[in-house]
C-alpha cells in the first residue's frame, strides 16, 4: 500500500509541474519574444523488488515552442522582429555574447549610431563595431565590420570604444564616424579616439581633464 501511495504522488507531482509550465507560459503570453516551454511526461520504471510493472511518471520539459507568434507595427523604427529561429545577439553584462529575440531597441549617447536605415554599433568589451540594416521586419546579421584603427594592443579589457558618434556634417569631417575609448590612454595619459570613415581616417588622442 505504501508504495502505491509513492506511485500516486508521483504522478500527482507531476501533473502540478504541468501546471506551473502552463501557468509560466500564460503569465507571459504578453511578453515581445517569448517562447513557450512545451511540458512532456516520461515514465521511469520503478526498480527493486516488486512487480515491474510499477513505474513512476515525472514531468520533463522537452523543448520550447518556435512558431512565430503575430507580429505587431508600433511605428518606432527600432522595433524588430525576429523571423523563424533568427535570435538578435547581444552584449551581457560579464561582457559575453548572449541572445535575445525581444527587439525593442534604444538609442544611447554611447556605443550607438543611427544614420538613416543604418546602425552603427560599437561593442566595447569585445572591441568590435559593426553595422546593420535597420529593417524592422526582417533584421540580419551585420552586414560590415569596421576597422577601429586604434592598435588592438592598446585597448584594455572592458576600457574599449564606448562612445560612437559622428563628426559635424558641415565640418572638415564632413559627418565622419568618430569612436572614442573609455579609458584606453596613450603613454602621456590621453584618451585614444579615431576617425574611422571619410577623408581624414586616423587616429588621435583626447586630452584628459583632471576628472
Amino acid at each position: 500500500m505504501d508504495r502505491l501511495v509513492y506511485l500516486a504522488m508521483a504522478g500527482a507531482k507531476a501533473t502540478l509541474q504541468r501546471q506551473d509550465v502552463l501557468a509560466h507560459n500564460l503569465a507571459n503570453a504578453s511578453t515581445t519574444g517569448f517562447r513557450a516551454e512545451l511540458a512532456a511526461f516520461r515514465a521511469v520504471p520503478v526498480r527493486g523488488d516488486g512487480a515491474s510493472t510499477r513505474v513512476y511518471a515525472l514531468e520533463t520539459t522537452v523543448a520550447h515552442d518556435m512558431r512565430p507568434g503575430v507580429v505587431q507595427a508600433t511605428g518606432r523604427p527600432l522595433d524588430v522582429a525576429m523571423q523563424g529561429n533568427a535570435w538578435l545577439a547581444v552584449q551581457s553584462l560579464d561582457g559575453t555574447e548572449a541572445y535575445t529575440r525581444a527587439g525593442a531597441l534604444e538609442v544611447d549617447a554611447e556605443g550607438l549610431d543611427v544614420k538613416g536605415d543604418l546602425a552603427t554599433v560599437g561593442f566595447e568589451r569585445n572591441h568590435r563595431i559593426s553595422q546593420f540594416t535597420i529593417d524592422p521586419a526582417n533584421m540580419q546579421a551585420p552586414i560590415n565590420t569596421l576597422d577601429f584603427l586604434v592598435p588592438k594592443q592598446e585597448l584594455r579589457q572592458n576600457r574599449g570604444f564606448e562612445t560612437v558618434t559622428r563628426a559635424n556634417a558641415y565640418g572638415q569631417h564632413e559627418g565622419a564616424l568618430v569612436v572614442v575609448s573609455e579609458k584606453s590612454l596613450d603613454k602621456a595619459g590621453n584618451i585614444f579616439a579615431a576617425i574611422i570613415e571619410g577623408p581624414h581616417k586616423g587616429v588621435f588622442t583626447v586630452k584628459r581633464n583632471d576628472e
